[in-house]
């Protein structure tokens, strides 16, 4: 078992303050690659992230109304080594 750092990928030129809104899955879960699990935004849009690997999201970094940027850290996911 590998651990994977998710964070926030470059979203282009966003002039609106972006805020963590819901989890759409809890802590100890099992996530699929491609899956929406956190659901941001940015202004009046709302963007559903999906899960970077598959995996099992074993810590939340943030929380859902925290003010989030680019490069940060949302949350930690447990890995196969093979599915990496």
């Amino acid at each position: 078992m590998s651990r994977y750092d998710w964070v926030l990928p470059e979203l282009g030129p966003v002039d609106q303050p972006i805020t963590a809104s819901l989890w759409h899955v809890k802590r100890g879960s099992r996530v699929i690659e491609g899956d929406a699990v956190l659901e941001i935004l940015a202004g009046s849009v709302t963007v559903d992230l999906p899960a970077p690997v598959s995996g099992v999201l074993i810590e939340k970094l943030v929380r859902e109304e925290d003010r989030i940027t680019a490069g940060q850290r949302l949350a930690v996911i447990e890995v196969d080594a093979d599915e990496r």
